[in-house]
């Protein structure tokens, strides 16, 4: 990349144009420069890790993101493939309602996906030619979609040249774009240095200069006391004697999380390195194996990390852990580093601008520090959170939110392979700790017995003087989202004014609308936190409750597998009341394992959400950005004689819906009052005969003195 990230601000319309045109083709045409490393089209239905997709869902992953969230926020109103749309949409970071059945997918030929790239690639440079903009650029302007998109990518650039390298070279061929360092000198000595400490301020506003992602926003200040810290990013020959000592088959080095790990991984070394007859090690990259470099790198996950930290612990009889995230940004400010338009690409290792490779941990300075920046990712010891003030996107609300549950470490300055968003100074992302990218660590000394960060504690058993690392989950990892509290309050929570609980009560005239079904499958539509989708599986063999947010499923599926609910209810102002409710408190607690919860797009389903005997659309269809597209095809999702429930207030809005796809609530060309039962009777009554329709109530609690009081019209339809 030759370019430096786009800022936000400006005084040409015309140059702001040009800037982002270059970084859009920048990014897009690198992206399929790494998919040129596999060696033919067949390869791209292999997986290179059992846990991913195969490589072609990557491919087309990156493209179908611009149009789902253009489409989203009302951009653009027409789709290129929907298919496609659907089937290279989620997928990509080991979550529940990540959907791993190859039985699911029917795979698209590689051309076809080339060509709807370049399909893709077309519709945003128009769109970058057409768009009205104005400077700066804020989070609710079209071009944010953009810039979304454009760093979107530069994540999977990254992230897809991990899974290539981690391909069987006999399916991967030379790419003369990515040349490998060839730099082998011998590997230093590491050293601590010493570092003062002092109040870390972490966190931007919303008028920075550069694009965020949600969970940069907001602020933190934390006072870093004095501490030491490894001159030099670990290296291969560092790590070495850790490997020799059978430091992998040594549980006391590894907490329960990682023996986990070195049990389904097998794993006895570092993810690249490849073991020789001979004993000795070679190190694979993206297109070829060399001999070890030992004063390069060394690249492992957090696990492989956190036990090297705790076998140098033990056998130099003191201290050692990784940096907090507040540590590593008291390193930057040390290093006098500038952000971006100032940053200079060409004094680190990052950007392919140099290497496609890791390097000599010796080989770029900053100061008396080494690759503050660049070379690889540095895993820290801090489990991602939203900062005090922190909101998710509307357009990409699931980025961070599904990561605030304790298993995911954040990773900071970038690697060889980092671009773009992942350089800037504030950018945060997180991992699950058994993750590969390319990152390793430097490590910390410190005489404080509690080195980590808030929602973490170090242990030490005293006997060994080896560090057990406990990670605690947060307590409640949507501390900050005001909504999902709400809804987890309104679904879980107690009822007000002698107003029955609306999904229980939802529930119960679905299961008495469908009792002349077989009840067998039910399909929960806008299931949010899942009550409804619980209450079903009291009669229905197998229940799918789908939401478009990932934070709400969540929620559902903390309550399955851990079989509690935790929220937050508003008093007043920033005072609020701590809630944990447990499954056993429901009379869905045996059958609740009839459940799946799966995130997806009411507009554009898979095509293997079918068969069902009960589809129950929950407040959903004033909320969807084309209810139409979703209710013209339903019935083929319904078996004979299936039952389509549908409940709404109708309270129709623009920010959810375009007003030319309301379905009631104007007045039409002729003059006369729509309304949206009219509306739906206009759709369905081609496939559907209406059998009744009733008001539900319910209510909604807002704060101690504040409620919603609503009435959701029920209409319920048999197919014909």
């Amino acid at each position: 990349m030759k370019h430096s990230p786009v800022t936000l601000n400006g005084t040409s319309v015309e140059m702001k144009r040009e800037e982002i045109r270059k970084y859009f083709l920048e990014s897009y045409n690198l992206y399929e420069k790494v998919f040129e490393l596999l060696k033919d089209d067949a390869v791209f239905y292999k997986q290179s890790e059992p846990s991913r997709q195969p490589m072609i869902f990557y491919f087309g992953h990156t493209a179908t993101f611009y149009i789902n969230k253009l489409i989203l926020a009302g951009v653009i109103t027409k789709r290129i493939n929907p298919e496609f749309e659907s089937m290279f949409a989620i997928g990509v970071d080991e979550m529940t309602w990540d959907d791993m059945n190859q039985e699911h997918y029917k795979w698209a030929k590689v051309s076809e996906v080339r060509a709807y790239r370049q399909t893709v690639k077309e519709l945003v440079l128009h769109l970058i030619e057409t768009l009205p903009m104005s400077l700066p650029i804020t989070q609710d302007s079209a071009w944010w979609i953009i810039l979304m998109g454009i760093e979107h990518e530069h994540i999977h650039i990254e992230t897809s040249s991990v899974l290539h390298r981690q391909m069987p070279l006999e399916f991967i061929k030379p790419v003369e774009a990515f040349q490998p360092c060839t730099n082998f000198p011998d590997a230093p000595q590491n050293e601590l240095l010493q570092m003062q400490g002092e109040t870390v301020v972490l966190g931007k506003d919303k008028n920075h200069h550069l694009y965020g992602w949600d969970n940069e926003y907001g602020t933190k200040n934390k006072k870093v006391e004095a501490f030491k810290v490894s001159k030099y990013l670990v290296s291969n020959a560092e790590y070495l004697p850790f490997v020799m000592a059978d430091g992998y088959k040594k549980e006391e080095y590894w907490d329960e999380e990682g023996q986990a790990f070195l049990k389904n991984k097998n794993a006895k070394h570092p993810p690249f390195w490849v073991l020789q007859e001979d004993k000795s090690f070679k190190l694979r990259l993206l297109d070829k194996e060399i001999d070890l470099p030992l004063s390069w790198a060394v690249e492992v996950n957090a696990l492989e990390a956190m036990a090297f930290c705790r076998w140098k612990s033990e056998k130099e009889e003191t201290k050692y852990g990784l940096p907090s995230e507040t540590q590593w940004h008291y390193l930057y400010n040390s290093a006098n580093i500038q952000d971006f338009p100032n940053f200079d690409v060409q004094k680190a290792n990052v950007n392919f601008a140099h290497y496609a490779s890791p390097c000599p941990v010796n080989e770029f300075s900053f100061g008396e520090l080494y690759d503050v920046m660049g070379n690889v990712w540095q895993w820290t010891n801090t489990p991602i959170d939203g900062f005090k003030g922190f909101e998710v996107h509307p357009m990409y609300d699931d980025f961070s939110t599904p990561t605030f549950d304790g298993k995911h470490n954040l990773m900071k300055g970038g690697s060889f392979a980092s671009t773009g968003n992942e350089l800037m100074q504030h950018s945060r992302y997180a991992f699950r700790r058994h993750f590969y990218q390319h990152a390793g660590f430097r490590y910390i000394k410190t005489d404080e017995e509690n080195t980590m960060e808030t929602n973490t504690t170090m242990k030490t058993d005293k006997t060994d003087k080896t560090e057990k690392i406990e990670i605690k989950e947060n307590e409640n990892i949507y501390e900050h989202d005001e909504l999902v509290n709400q809804y987890s309050d309104f679904q879980y929570g107690e009822t007000y004014f002698g107003v029955e609980n609306f999904a229980a009560k939802t529930a119960q005239l679905a299961i008495e609308y469908s009792k002349d079904t077989p009840q067998n499958r039910a399909l929960d539509i806008g299931c949010a936190t899942g009550r409804c989708s619980f209450e079903l599986a009291n009669v229905f063999e197998e229940v799918t409750g789908i939401d478009f947010s990932a934070r709400f499923i969540q929620v559902a599926v903390n309550l399955q597998e851990q079989k509690v609910v935790k929220f937050k209810q508003k008093v007043e102002g920033d005072i609020y009341n701590s809630l944990s409710k447990n499954i056993d408190e429901f009379s869905f607690a045996e059958v609740k394992d009839r459940v799946e919860f799966w995130q997806g797009d009411a507009c554009n389903l898979k095509a293997h959400f079918t068969g069902y005997d009960l589809i129950l659309g929950t407040n959903l269809i004033d909320r969807l950005y084309e209810p139409k597209l979703f209710l013209e095809n339903i019935h083929e999702r319904l078996n004979k004689n299936g039952v389509l429930i549908l409940t709404s207030p109708y309270t129709w809005q623009e920010e959810s819906t375009n007003k030319e796809f309301w379905l009631g609530g104007f007045k039409n060309e002729k003059g006369e009052e729509q309304y949206t039962l009219e509306g739906l009777k206009e759709i369905l009554e081609k496939n559907f005969e209406l059998v009744e329709t009733q008001d539900v109530p319910f209510v909604i609690r807002e704060t101690a003195r504040k409620f919603q009081h609503t009435l959701s019209q029920m209409s319920v339809w048999k197919k014909i």
